[in-house]
């Protein structure tokens, strides 16, 4: 993994409802990466890409169930995954039928 760095203070937007100074990079990079994924804009994606291996963002989007529709759309078509591959897309504990 790159040298990592504290997440940037400009950040704050993305990371409202945590103190920005208790989060690690090291140690919560699961949680940065699918908030990033899912609010962040170019520069945040950048910095990302930067402190992150592809490796290890690719995994976070395979076994996150945390990352929007819209964001588990997007990603598969960059790391060129399959839904099949991704935890997000799996079956959900409730059926249809039974919502009623």
């Amino acid at each position: 993994m790159p040298d990592i760095q504290r997440v940037p203070v400009d950040f704050s937007p993305f990371f409202w409802d945590v103190h920005l100074e208790d989060l690690d990079p090291a140690i919560h990079s699961r949680f940065i990466i699918e908030r990033l994924l899912n609010e962040g804009d170019h520069h945040t994606l950048h910095w990302l890409f930067k402190t992150y291996s592809m490796d290890e963002i690719r995994h976070v989007i395979q076994t996150s169930r945390n990352l929007s529709r819209k964001t588990a759309r997007y990603w598969p078509y960059y790391f060129n995954l399959k839904e099949e591959e991704m935890r997000c897309f799996g079956t959900s504990l409730i059926k249809p039928d039974n919502l009623f």
